[in-house]
């Protein structure tokens, strides 16, 4: 299935910003889609229902200045342990935002809700069975949450998800795992993405809401200071080995199955100083302005099509 035609007309860059916890909000949001990319937040980086509806306000009231500029989007986590999940959806729709990206379930009656307006449905997928129920919810397309991938992500590498999705599914397929440069983006478009899918690069910008700590954490670290464990929040994911540490929690603990990380998480209150990322660390050092980056990703894009183009032509 090709890219939908309401993002096919309105990229600069086939890139979309993701939803990041405690990181995502109206700033980086509006500038990445006044940059030509899509920008989106976790609704419940808001703490209210209210508080959420005025962030799509603000975001709203800033895109209607730039009639260029990419559409926006918002995840939803879909799980019974979200008490916002109704009020935040009933928000979505009277309020017709363009995308919506779903997380920890894949329904169809919110499918069909979000269709009404014309928006569109992405969903976070970390295997093939993941990807057969989202389908089955009539998505519009499936991010495959690859391996490197920052915050919850799976082990399948993602050449092979893309091929093994792309033979099964005729639909819109967004790559995430470890992109960083412009080059990198054009090598998910080429192993058959649609979109990548871009979140960890975007932390260290100057619009993210990410603690100044955080930053300089994501430009010194590599991938071999990513640590991937179930024992954060219960489902496997990426995070900096250095704030784990700084929290008090040994290395070994994380990746042991025989201690529970979580009952001391509990006690030391950590969570919003244990922070995510994915191997694409290594690769980032600045802490640019979401207009800036996205320059340099459009750039870099664009050289690295220019170096295949010469090579398939032999010039």
């Amino acid at each position: 299935m090709p890219l939908p035609q309401q993002l096919a007309n309105r990229l600069t860059l086939p890139v979309i910003a993701s939803p990041m916890f405690l990181v995502s909000g109206p700033d980086l949001v509006s500038e990445c889609c006044i940059n030509g990319v899509v920008g989106t937040f976790p609704a419940l980086n808001q703490r209210t229902t209210d508080g959420y509806r005025d962030w799509l306000h603000q975001i709203k009231e800033r895109l209607s200045a730039h009639s260029n500029a990419a559409p926006y989007g918002i995840n939803l986590i879909v799980h019974k342990t979200n008490p916002r999940v109704e009020a935040d959806l009933k928000v979505t729709v009277e309020e017709q935002v363009p995308i919506v990206i779903t997380s920890l379930g894949a329904v169809s009656e919110l499918v069909d809700a979000v269709h009404s307006y014309g928006g569109l449905v992405f969903h976070d997928v970390t295997n093939m069975r993941h990807a057969e129920k989202a389908i089955s919810a009539n998505v519009d397309g499936l991010i495959l949450v690859s391996a490197g991938a920052g915050g919850h992500a799976g082990t399948l590498h993602p050449f092979a998800f893309i091929e093994q999705i792309k033979r099964e599914f005729n639909t819109c397929v967004i790559q995430s795992g470890a992109i960083s440069t412009g080059a990198q983006v054009l090598a998910s478009i080429a192993a058959g993405a649609d979109l990548a899918y871009m979140g960890t690069r975007f932390i260290a910008t100057k619009e993210s809401r990410a603690e100044q700590e955080y930053k300089e954490m994501i430009q010194t670290a590599t991938a071999e200071d990513i640590v991937y464990t179930p024992k954060v929040s219960g489902i496997p994911a990426n995070f900096l080995a250095a704030s784990l540490t700084a929290n008090g929690i040994d290395i070994e603990a994380a990746t042991n199955p025989d201690i529970d990380l979580g009952k001391e998480l509990d006690d030391a209150k950590a969570w919003k100083t244990i922070w995510s990322a994915g191997h694409g660390v290594g690769n980032i050092d600045d802490n640019p302005s979401v207009a800036e980056l996205c320059k340099r990703l459009g750039e870099e894009y664009r050289e690295s099509l220019g170096h295949l183009n010469q090579l398939s032509t032999g010039a």
